[in-house]
């Protein structure tokens, strides 16, 4: 009986692996910070990770504390930003609030396009073409790079 109920805690629980940030992303992130000749281990990226999932976690928990007081179930991009201050990360906000205007641009942006993309048939028009004009306004890899300003080095890879 006690083998069922350690049963049902394991598929309650996901693996740690899938409870940690990917390390694909950790590892594109690092090199992004160094000289393209240096190499990476596979245990610097793995210390990475884990450091990186342990601080989202931290300012994650700190955010969703303060949205349970404000007696809120969504969590949103200020309140991170409310977190970072809280936990006096102060050099992180400015550059986040910049990151997080400038995302909610492109997102209204894009919607303003999807609306703007129905036919003379009021029939709806493809996801795909409906992006095509939305090359020039890209947030994932903006021409401005936002982790050279965070790591100080001001350079654009």
């Amino acid at each position: 009986m006690a083998h069922e109920n350690s049963n049902e805690a394991a598929a309650i629980t996901p693996p740690e692996q899938d409870r940690q940030l990917p390390i694909a992303n950790v590892g594109r992130i690092m090199r992004r910070a160094l000289p393209p000749s240096a190499k990476i281990s596979k245990g610097a990226k793995e210390s990475m990770q884990e450091c990186v999932t342990e601080f989202v976690n931290f300012v994650t928990g700190e955010a969703s504390d303060h949205c349970l007081q404000e007696k809120r179930k969504t969590m949103n991009g200020d309140d991170i930003c409310w977190a970072l201050a809280s936990l006096s990360f102060y050099d992180y906000c400015p550059l986040l609030k910049t990151y997080l205007e400038r995302y909610r641009y492109v997102e209204g942006e894009r919607a303003t396009r999807a609306r703007a993309s129905y036919n003379n048939n009021n029939d709806l028009i493809t996801s795909e073409e409906a992006s095509k004009n939305t090359d020039e306004i890209d947030i994932v890899s903006p021409k401005y790079d936002f982790f050279a300003k965070v790591n100080g080095s001001g350079l654009n890879r």
